[in-house]
C-alpha cells in the first residue's frame, strides 16, 4: 500500500516500514471485500491506542463492476462511513498473479507538502 507523489514519482509506504497485511476478495457474483491492516500493530487498550488501530486499517465491501479500464465498487459497508454509499473508482493493471489497484490523483493524504498523489495497492494472488 504505497502513496505515489505526482511530481517526483517517489513512492512511500502508507503505513510505514512494516508491510501491511490484507486481503481483497472478488466473488463471481460481483461482491468485493477488502481488509488491510498496517504491519506491526499491537493490541489497543486505551482510547488513544484503539484510535491508532483505526487509523492503520481499511475495510470495505460492495458490489463491483468494470467499465472500460475502470474498476468501480459501490460501497455498502465501510470502516469509514464517508465511503458508505459512494462509488470508489479505481484503475488497475494485471501482470500474472499481481494486481495493482490505483486511485485517482488527489491531495496527498500523508504529506500535504507534496500536494498531489495517488494510492497504489499491490496484491499477489493467494496460493
Amino acid at each position: 500500500f504505497d502513496i505515489e507523489d505526482q511530481d517526483s514519482g517517489e513512492r512511500a509506504s502508507f503505513y510505514g516500514d512494516t508491510p501491511p497485511n490484507g486481503y481483497m476478495i472478488l466473488t463471481p457474483e460481483g461482491r468485493l471485500m477488502v481488509l488491510i491492516a498496517g504491519g506491526g500493530r499491537k493490541p489497543g487498550q486505551t482510547d488513544e491506542e484503539q484510535a491508532a488501530l483505526f487509523r492503520t486499517m481499511l475495510s470495505y465491501t460492495g458490489l463491483y463492476r468494470f467499465e472500460g479500464d475502470r474498476f468501480i465498487t459501490t460501497v455498502d459497508v465501510s470502516w469509514n462511513e464517508s465511503w458508505t454509499g459512494t462509488d470508489q473508482v479505481r484503475s488497475y493493471t494485471l501482470d500474472g498473479g499481481r494486481l495493482d489497484v490505483l486511485t485517482a490523483w488527489m491531495p496527498n493524504p500523508v504529506d500535504p507538502e507534496r500536494r498531489i498523489a495517488r494510492a497504489i495497492l499491490s496484491w499477489e494472488r493467494a496460493k
